[in-house]
């Protein structure tokens, strides 16, 4: 199972409320590099943020449900 990254942040408290989503909704989701952006200024931005990845065969639908969420009215 490769991991392809679905979302990006530099906000780890995002990353998680999205993998949180992804996984209420039957994705297999995971985050990447969540300790770098509490651990020193400036890391996060040099590694790329937080991701939160997916199955590369889940990447596709976890994006088109990352955006209905982004675009629906809270």
């Amino acid at each position: 199972m490769k991991l392809v990254t679905a979302f990006q942040t530099f906000n780890p408290a995002e990353a998680q409320l999205i993998r949180s989503r992804l996984e209420a909704a039957g994705f297999q989701a995971h985050v990447a590099h969540e300790l770098s952006a509490l651990s020193m200024e400036g890391y996060s931005m040099s590694n790329g943020g937080v991701l939160v990845q997916v199955p590369d065969d889940q990447v596709e639908d976890a994006r088109a449900l990352i955006h209905s969420a982004e675009d629906s009215p809270e």
